[in-house]
């Protein structure tokens, strides 16, 4: 990690701490399910926020017994990740949207990389995270550039406090996986600590089949993670704290379309691996200035480095990206049901590329304001923020929110708001393959909403939505990005909450329909109908559940001519306690073992698609001994 970085950045806080004051204990809050930080960047609580969130707490991590970040977000409504196994990349699309149209953060930072706008959602380890809050629809008037579709925030592990709390996991499944991780936190209510480790490992599949020779072997993965949290209260008006994120390791793959040899003039096959790591250094000051005003000021550096090379070659190319950002935020409780929030940010992106690339560097400012009312006929919400790019100039970016209670158990939510997206560097500036005369995207999306408590234990949340998108970045037929596409998405999505006979029951599913309004055609690799259900009990010592996700058809293809079916996946999962101390893993995934493909290559004129992970099984303990 290059810390270098970071430091002026921390020099920068610790000069402004007389000005930063206390807010909402957002180490708490971690903890809560009805809780919400990434909305508005400060703690509320989720009935009262306006925006479409899905939250996941480590207690729902650890019960879901996820793979990985990816698996646990395919079960978000209206979201849908293309992967083909642990250590593959993952392709995220939020209400019909591509992954660079989404912002990823980690403790607050965007760790993105500049160059292709990927996040590397499949390098975060689970073990490592603490909670998992999607937002679904625009948040650019908060967080600006790249928050079109959602924004997904990631907070590492925490401690809960109350003494010394150490934990050791380790599991064993199908293709040779390892997970293995350990890590102790605790602390008293002024101090508070966290600190893990993890070495996850797997054989891999064949992840292309049909190719060269050389692809036909398993493409094996390697993921050394650690976290670090530290937090302390300096008295009952001044906390700060840091957090850190690593991840580095190593992931094999196929090319499928080969190597075109110079000295032959013909392809060859190649054995690609890339050495990567995705990094997150964050500190934070909260403080409370007095009992109307609250402030909170956030530092950072992430960095995202790609090093792909060849077996069977010498050929190498080098992916770096360097990320430093500060954020003030000021919340102002203003009495009589309003309240403002007041805040300025900056980030720096930074590349260094094997590649030689025109501009390898580029800033972004931004200020906004946002208020909030909330009365006993109805709430509002207003936004606005301004944004100054180095590269091109400013924009202004607006939302807006009315609540309407019902009654006590019905909220009806109308919502707008806009959003924009910087195109990439490598958009803008790869050799051979950009176009430095694009324009930013932009997008308007219009939203109802209904929650509703409909018994004790049933809870229905629904969205109805349209999205337009202008000066969408889309290839032409020679690879070269332009602002020729408009989008349009419609979509509906609900979750629904049910307890019956001691099961607990999470819903989930979504209808979206995102077309190129150029020429009609459904936007590629977006399934129009989603589902996710997970069903879990407790039998005193004993859980189980079941999950079942199911897509419907997609195209693999801009013109629509390559389809690729539906499926339907199920998992089963179990647990036992068997002392107070050691907790007994067990679950299979596809447990159908079902063939099915989310996208396609084409090898010697004839379309193939990549190969999914079939059945596997994982086997495991946790033990948690009381010091």
């Amino acid at each position: 990690m290059k810390l270098s970085r970071y430091f002026p950045l921390s020099a920068l806080a610790v000069s402004l701490l007389p000005s930063v004051a206390l807010a909402d204990d957002q180490e708490s809050a971690l903890k809560l399910s009805e809780t919400l930080i990434s909305a508005n960047r400060d703690v509320q609580q989720r009935s009262e926020s306006s925006a479409a969130s899905t939250v996941f707490t480590r207690a729902d991590i650890e019960r879901l017994q996820p793979q990985s970040v990816v698996d646990i977000l395919k079960r978000v409504p209206g979201v849908q990740v293309i992967d083909s196994g642990l250590g593959s990349q993952a392709s995220m699309f939020i209400r019909g949207t591509k992954s660079a149209q989404s912002l990823v953060l980690v403790d607050g930072m965007r760790i993105g990389s500049a160059s292709s706008g990927d996040s590397n959602l499949q390098h975060l380890n689970i073990d490592q995270i603490e909670r998992i809050e999607v937002l679904r629809g625009p948040r650019s008037a908060v967080y600006g550039a790249d928050a079109i579709g959602g924004v997904v925030q990631i907070f590492t592990r925490r401690s809960a406090g109350g003494g010394l709390a150490p934990f050791v996991r380790m599991g064993y499944g199908s293709r040779g996986t390892w997970q293995r991780s350990a890590g102790i936190s605790g602390g008293d209510e002024q101090t508070r600590f966290s600190l893990a480790g993890s070495l996850n490992e797997t054989n891999g599949i064949d992840r292309s089949g049909l190719s060269y020779d050389s692809d036909r072997d398993h493409d094996a993965y390697r993921n050394k993670a650690f976290s670090l949290s530290l937090s302390h209260k300096f008295n009952e008006r001044l906390e700060a704290g840091v957090n850190v994120l690593d991840q580095r390791g190593r992931t094999e793959y196929d090319n499928p379309f080969g190597r075109f040899d110079m000295t032959t003039f013909e392809s060859v096959g190649q054995d690609p691996y890339s050495d990567f790591t995705v990094s997150s250094v964050s500190s934070y000051f909260d403080a409370q200035i007095n009992d109307l005003w609250s402030s909170r000021l956030e530092v950072g550096h992430s960095e995202n480095r790609e090093e792909s090379l060849d077996k069977l070659s010498d050929e190498r190319s080098v992916f770096n990206t360097y990320r430093d950002s500060a954020n003030w935020l000021n919340t102002l409780s203003l009495g009589g049901g309003h309240s403002l929030l007041l805040g300025a940010d900056w980030y720096e992106d930074q590349l260094n590329s094997s590649t030689a690339f025109d501009e390898e560097q580029r800033w972004n400012q931004g200020a906004y304001v946002q208020h909030r009312y909330e009365g006993e006929g109805f709430s509002t919400e207003l936004g606005l923020r301004h944004d100054k790019n180095e590269q091109f100039g400013s924009e202004n970016t607006w939302s807006g929110a009315l609540t309407l209670p019902l009654n006590a158990a019905n909220d009806l939510i109308l919502s707008y708001s806009e959003g924009f997206r910087a195109p990439t560097f490598n958009d803008l500036y790869y050799p051979g393959y950009s176009n430095p005369s694009l324009k930013p995207e932009h997008s308007k999306s219009y939203e109802l909403q209904w929650r509703s408590q409909l018994a004790e234990t049933t809870r229905l949340e629904a969205s109805l939505y349209r999205t337009d998108i202008e000066d969408a970045i889309a290839s032409d037929q020679n690879f070269i990005p332009q602002n020729i596409a408009e989008a349009r998405i419609h979509g509906f999505e609900a979750s629904l909450q049910q307890e019956l006979f001691g099961w607990q029951g999470q819903l989930g599913v979504a209808f979206v329909d995102p077309r190129d309004r150029d020429n009609g055609h459904t936007l590629n690799r977006r399934a129009r109908r989603t589902l996710s259900l997970d069903l879990d009990r407790r039998f005193g010592d004993f859980a189980v559940g079941a999950s079942w996700q199911a897509a419907s058809s997609s195209y693999d293809d801009p013109d629509n001519q390559q389809e690729m079916g539906g499926y339907g996946l199920l998992g089963l999962r179990g647990s036992w306690q068997a002392t107070s101390e050691l907790k007994l893993e067990a679950k299979v995934d596809n447990l159908l073992d079902k063939e099915y493909q989310r996208a396609l290559y084409e090898h010697e004129g004839v379309s193939y698609g990549y190969r999914q992970e079939g059945r596997s099984a994982m086997l495991g303990f946790v033990w948690t001994p009381k010091l």
